[in-house]
């Protein structure tokens, strides 16, 4: 005789990263009176205070509790002191002379710091349920987010995405949330999208911003990029692109483009001697 197997219990959670696309998911779903069992944030160590302080409300003004999930080793030590199986002939160390400790910098091929910092620590804790519920995952994804949308991730069955199912796209969310008495102590009044403040994949624009905004914030990116073995942008160190941004001061002060042939020809000048420099010295 079979025995009917019994269905699990379906565990309701939902992806919270606190920015302006995840907030709207959770604000609207309240409001449509969703099932909520868990609010999950990856916490990185690595957000803005103002994104902390807003977390930190939504908490308080909703009434539901976040979960919050770390991980194991904390970014700086996976950055500079966790033991790596590198090569003695892999390209990194031929061209760095990088010792077998710490991954460096992330890059486009290499993002070691959202599997060990946002996925481990959510699969983690998501498999003390899965023997016991049926996970159902919300996640914020915006309706004209097509390419977030097409990646294998985010492809998973169990994976729900209300707001394309309402047709909110990114515009949609930040508004809402403004609507609804959530500011981010300005954030996205300065960046389109708010994540890591460190991360090496953020446009130059967002990096100026960076500097002028969170002094704090860049010094400590300078002191990390000293200490790495590998540079920050493919082309720059922090150091370089403080050089940069400071000769586009100048140029701005002086009337003069900060785009173009000249521009770049003299820049390439100027960041010589300095590299010309560090070699020497």
């Amino acid at each position: 005789m079979e025995v009917a197997k019994l269905e699990k219990t379906i565990f309701n959670v939902v992806s919270y990263s606190g920015g302006k696309d995840s907030t709207a998911m959770a604000l609207k779903m309240i409001e449509e009176k969703i099932p909520i069992d868990c609010i999950l944030f990856c916490d990185t160590g690595l957000e803005f205070p103002q994104m902390y302080e807003h977390i930190d409300k939504f908490e308080r003004e909703t009434g539901l509790d976040i979960t919050r999930v770390k991980p194991d080793m904390p970014f700086e030590y996976l950055m500079f002191d966790k033991p790596i199986n590198r090569r003695d002939e892999s390209p990194i160390k031929i061209k760095y002379g990088a010792d077998k400790t710490g991954y460096g910098w992330p890059g486009p091929k290499m993002r070691w710091c959202t599997k060990s910092l946002k996925d481990m620590p959510r699969e983690r804790f998501l498999k003390a349920f899965k023997p016991y519920y049926e996970i159902r995952y919300y996640v914020g994804i915006a309706a004209d987010e097509t390419k977030r949308l097409e990646r294998k991730t985010n492809q998973n069955p169990s994976h729900v995405h209300p707001l394309v199912e309402w047709g909110m796209t990114e515009a949609d969310c930040l508004e809402y949330c403004y609507s609804k008495g959530y500011d981010w102590g300005g954030l996205y009044e300065l960046f389109d999208r708010v994540s890591c403040w460190c991360c090496p994949l953020q446009p130059l624009e967002d990096l100026r911003k960076l500097r002028v905004h969170f002094p704090k914030q860049w010094e400590q990116l300078k002191e990390w990029d000293d200490r790495n073995f590998r540079t920050y942008k493919p082309d720059y160190t922090v150091r370089e692109l403080e050089m940069r941004f400071q000769f586009e001061e100048e140029c701005i002060r002086m009337g003069k483009p900060i785009r173009g042939k000249e521009f770049m020809a003299a820049l390439r000048e100027r960041l010589a001697g300095s590299r010309d420099s560090r070699r020497e010295a």
